[in-house]
């Protein structure tokens, strides 16, 4: 069905991450420092996000947030140096994971940089951060740099509860499967759409490459990645997303490939 436009759940992660990489290309003085720029600061986050619950998140750096190596407590297992960790207790995940003070509030497993944890208050945070450098929501942020652009029809974000008063950045995005496909589609061609650079190139190849930010596990920049071949059959290149309910989009760039694989439980189509 074209025209359905599903919750995709932790698939609306890699539009955040990629929010992010256009914002640094957009505005590169704000992040001197790359990806190392340390962010958990009152310039980088809105004033609820303090004062620190735990001194070490001062040291969490940009690259972290996208990699989840933060050391935010997430889902067990963990992983260090591709050894699974359990987790005791586990972060909030899911739509609690996206409520301000539950992501604010989300504490440390270990030292930023030292495992990595799948932590979708983590990513909520990122969009947090853009919305508090742009000030305005990451919706409409993302309806101007991409939606508008890549000509997407109907869309929106899932995860209406009155609980979660912003964008959900750690997931939720829902839009129509030729949309999902034109966002694949702009990954593979390294950012570009038509004669119009959206997103960095160099980002669009760190979300698709190992990153040094992770020596933990294959997920990059908010995407999951196979450099090491752990998918056996599978091309070195490709990377992908996917999301709760079975959902999934894939990039292939050495076979000129994108695929989206809709899923979904039924309250994810209402």
């Amino acid at each position: 069905s074209r025209e359905a436009t599903p919750n995709t759940a932790s698939c609306g992660k890699a539009f955040t991450s990629i929010a992010v990489g256009i914002l640094m290309g957009e505005r590169p003085e704000l992040f001197p420092e790359g990806l190392d720029q340390k962010i958990y600061t009152p310039q980088y986050l809105p004033a609820e996000a303090f004062p620190l619950g735990d001194p070490a998140k001062a040291e969490i750096r940009l690259g972290q947030l996208l990699a989840m190596t933060s050391g935010l407590r997430g889902n067990s297992p963990g992983y260090v140096r591709g050894r699974p960790v359990e987790i005791q207790p586990p972060g909030p995940d899911g739509w609690p994971a996206m409520v301000d003070p539950n992501a604010f509030g989300t504490g440390l497993w270990c030292k930023p940089g030292e495992g990595y944890s799948y932590a979708t208050a983590g990513v909520h945070l990122l969009s947090a951060m853009v919305r508090h450098l742009t000030r305005r929501e990451l919706e409409p942020y993302l309806a101007e740099k991409l939606a508008r652009p890549l000509g997407w029809g109907r869309w929106g974000f899932g995860y209406l509860r009155p609980e979660i008063t912003h964008t959900p950045g750690g997931g939720g995005i829902a839009l129509r499967a030729t949309d999902m496909l034109r966002f694949a589609y702009l990954l593979l061609r390294g950012g570009r759409w038509g004669e119009r650079q959206i997103v960095p190139e160099a980002f669009v190849h760190q979300c698709g490459s190992a990153t040094s930010y992770n020596p933990h596990y294959p997920y990059s920049l908010q995407f999951h990645v196979n450099a090491d071949g752990h998918v056996k059959g599978a091309p070195r290149d490709a990377f992908w997303k996917g999301g709760s309910g079975g959902h999934c989009f894939y990039v292939v760039p050495s076979l000129d490939l994108v695929v989206w694989k809709i899923g979904g439980r039924d309250e994810q189509y209402s």
